[in-house]
């Protein structure tokens, strides 16, 4: 789940090439005991009018617009595959096609089970994964890690883009959400923003950043003892 996100990953990335603006969400809830759960979130709302009418169409730009029928077929693929998938239970997903919101909620035994599982659903989308990360947590020490690491596949995917695509990642923004049941003590990303009760870290950036390398979604945070 490293998801470049984003992985972009459960609402079918398609539909995001025809939307002025899109967001991806990240949350992940991480328990004293490294278990925990996830939810992925592809929010295309506040493009909806625009999104409703391109679904009655049958291509775009040299798109094919996918159907309602197949947008739900896609995702519960992704249901089954991730139900199949080592320490992974209770998945759920919903799609939302008034406000063009998908999600995808998964629960994980140890944080380790969700390492990379992000680029192996895009695939199973058909889909090319975009960058790595790697998440662990420590329970002796109780130090939550993401490790993220940018990879040129991005750009060269980036670049085979049309123009009037490109200019969809403008402004379309990747936010993650960590939720611990202790308080944090400190992070390492100067981008990261600390809940006022201390036990959420949030960060969100452009994900043309994230493409091109500009900018990094590492961060090592300490929780209390």
């Amino acid at each position: 789940m490293h998801y470049k996100k984003f992985l972009f990953i459960l609402m079918p990335a398609i539909l995001c090439c025809f939307s002025s603006c899109f967001q991806v969400i990240e949350e992940i809830n991480v328990t004293s005991n490294g278990s925990g759960t996830v939810t992925l979130t592809v929010n295309l709302s506040s493009s909806k009018a625009k999104v409703a009418s391109i679904m009655l169409l049958d291509s775009i730009n040299g798109y094919k617009v996918p159907t309602k029928q197949k947008i739900q077929q896609e995702m519960d693929e992704v249901v089954v595959y991730l139900k199949n998938s080592p320490g992974i239970g209770n998945v759920t997903k919903r799609v939302d096609f008034v406000n063009y919101i998908a999600t995808v909620s998964f629960s994980f035994q140890n944080i380790s089970n969700i390492n990379n599982i992000n680029q192996r659903v895009l695939k199973k989308l058909k889909v090319n994964a975009v960058s790595n990360s790697s998440y662990t947590y420590n329970t002796t020490s109780n130090i939550f890690q993401r490790n993220y690491a940018h990879t040129t596949q991005a750009v060269l995917q980036y670049n085979k883009l049309k123009p009037e695509v490109k200019n969809v990642f403008k402004e379309a923004t990747y936010t993650s959400i960590y939720r611990f049941d202790r308080p944090v003590v400190s992070m390492s990303n100067p981008l990261a923003k600390t809940s006022k009760t201390k036990r959420a870290v949030m960060l969100n950036t452009g994900i043309l950043g994230l493409i091109n390398g500009k900018t990094n979604i590492s961060n090592k945070i300490i929780l209390s003892k």
